[in-house]
């Protein structure tokens, strides 16, 4: 069984976000991992079984310090509306002072095989659960229309940030991703009203 805490393995995923988007992944080896971390070969093993354990793992410790610190940013917010604004500057301001973070989540990921696709779904059900409670909170407090698919309007506002990011991780011109934030806030609680 692998550790899974301590500061190698953090350093460690943070040496596979730099390795993985400078050479992408399926080009990265366990060693270049390594090198950039300054440990062993050998000591990667004692935290990951491989390569695709890394990529699982660093998604999963991501989206977990991305979900906890999105949830002390929602207690300040008072509505629906205020909490809606909140996830979508919050996500665009992370990934935009973070490229190495958002060439990987956008791009990386994205080009993998089915383990590894069940591996880091089970992370994103965190980030989707609150975006429904903020969803199910508006409809509630009569802010978004009662009719409202919840599934449906999440994998929306899901879906445009996600290609916001996607386009500007493709793009690599260097502009602010968060202030995209209140445009994009617009267009989406329209179509929930």
């Amino acid at each position: 069984m692998a550790k899974r805490s301590g500061e190698k393995f953090h350093d460690i995923l943070e040496a596979a976000v730099k390795t993985f988007a400078q050479t992408g992944y399926h080009r990265t080896r366990v060693a270049d991992i390594a090198r950039e971390a300054g440990v062993a070969d050998g000591t990667v093993y004692i935290y990951f079984e491989n390569k695709e354990d890394i990529l699982v793992s660093l998604f999963q410790d991501l989206m977990i310090r991305f979900v906890d610190d999105l949830c002390s940013e929602l207690i300040q917010c008072g509505d629906a509306n205020e909490k809606l604004k909140a996830i979508i500057s919050y996500h665009l301001t992370t990934l935009g002072n973070r490229p190495e973070q958002a060439k990987v989540t956008q791009i990386e990921l994205r080009q993998i095989d089915q383990t590894i696709n069940e591996g880091i779904s089970k992370p994103l059900k965190g980030y989707f659960n609150l975006l429904e409670e903020v969803i199910e909170e508006g409809k509630e407090q009569g802010l978004y229309r009662k009719e409202l698919d919840t599934r449906t309007a999440r994998k929306v506002i899901f879906g445009g940030i996600d290609e916001v990011v996607t386009c500007w991780v493709m793009s690599g011109k260097p502009y602010s991703l968060a202030a995209l934030s209140d445009s994009v806030y617009g267009i989406l609680v329209r179509g929930l009203r």
